[in-house]
């Protein structure tokens, strides 16, 4: 197929057939939500420790900011060990059986999203693949039900000089061409990446 991954999502008949709200959907796990909670309580005592931290140096006490230093540098090690604990376990569970080509971002921060996508391109590309599928969601599960991954996304789509496109089938999917030099798809506006999204009725196709 002269180096080109074909998702199944390309075949109209198999869409049909697939319902994504299933296929997608989040699954709660106690395991990665106690991580991501472990993580946010040694995050609030870094930032307790670096705030005593500051305080015991401008009364002049050096040595106790010193140490309080440590210790908030200390939590912040265990709160980054953590989290790329929680995201291993996500992005196992999520993507040990997608297709080839295809990426699930989902429940992972933007900042993981984006080194696993920088990561996937990379070895897209040197598995001799000229296309891959990144499904980014579409933001229904932010405060304010504006994507955040899908707009990073796509500045990282626009970064790597590439091409993409939101699957025709799914706006919560993202076909994003490897060819630097292909003219055939055209870069969305990311502007319009990050407007809030009117979610459907119950039978449209969209991933939660």
């Amino acid at each position: 197929m002269n180096g080109h991954l074909i998702s199944p999502y390309h075949n109209a008949a198999l869409a049909d057939e697939i319902d994504f709200r299933d296929l997608f959907r989040p699954p709660v796990d106690s395991t990665q939500t106690c991580l991501r909670d472990q993580a946010r309580i040694e995050g609030d005592a870094m930032a307790n420790s670096f705030h005593e931290a500051r305080a015991a140096y401008l009364s002049g006490d050096g040595a106790l900011a010193s140490t309080l230093s440590r210790k908030g540098r200390r939590h912040q090690a265990r709160m980054v060990a953590l989290n790329r604990q929680a995201a291993d376990q996500i992005f196992e569970e999520k993507n040990s059986h997608q297709p080839a080509g295809t990426i699930d971002l989902h429940g992972l921060t933007v900042c993981e999203a984006i080194e696993r996508t920088e990561n996937f391109i990379r070895d897209a590309r040197q598995g001799g693949h000229s296309e891959i599928c990144v499904i980014t969601g579409r933001g229904l599960h932010s405060p304010t039900q504006v994507a955040k991954i899908r707009p990073a996304i796509a500045k990282l789509v626009k970064d790597e000089r590439l091409c993409a496109r939101v699957h025709p089938d799914n706006d919560g999917m993202i076909l994003v061409d490897l060819d630097r030099d292909g003219q055939n798809w055209a870069l969305h506006d990311i502007d319009a990446w990050n407007r809030p999204l009117v979610t459907g009725s119950e039978t449209d196709c969209v991933v939660m």
